[in-house]
């Protein structure tokens, strides 16, 4: 038998993955609230489990929308590779802030993304 926290670890995989394929988003919208409000992770330990998870998630979602045909290439490579200097930096930042401020930063994101999503 499962143990509650692998039984929790595994829901909040599935909805990330339902996430990730059906909007595009999962680690920082999904994953991470549920990794530090169900679980007790704290912010950065949810935040650097989140960066691995979606990598193997979003390897399986870029391969099936690949099969689809939905992916442009040149976008994908244009912001993916800056992409890669600015979570290295971001990460340089996590770890020089405090645990709380990084938690309102975070919390503030949200509530101006659901506001915009929501007026679009």
């Amino acid at each position: 038998m499962l143990s509650p926290r692998i039984s929790q670890l595994a829901i909040i995989g599935i909805a990330t993955g339902i996430f990730s394929g059906l909007f595009g988003v999962g680690g920082g919208i999904v994953l991470v609230p549920l990794l530090v409000l169900w679980v007790g992770f704290d912010e950065r330990r949810a935040a650097a489990t989140s960066l691995l998870a979606i990598v193997i998630a979003a390897s399986a979602g870029a391969a099936a929308q690949i099969l689809y045909g939905n992916v442009d290439y040149l976008a994908a490579l244009t912001v993916g590779i800056p992409a890669v200097g600015g979570v290295l930096i971001g990460t340089w930042l996590q770890h020089r802030i405090p645990v709380a401020v990084v938690q309102l930063l975070f919390s503030g994101l949200l509530v101006v993304v659901a506001v915009l999503v929501a007026f679009e």
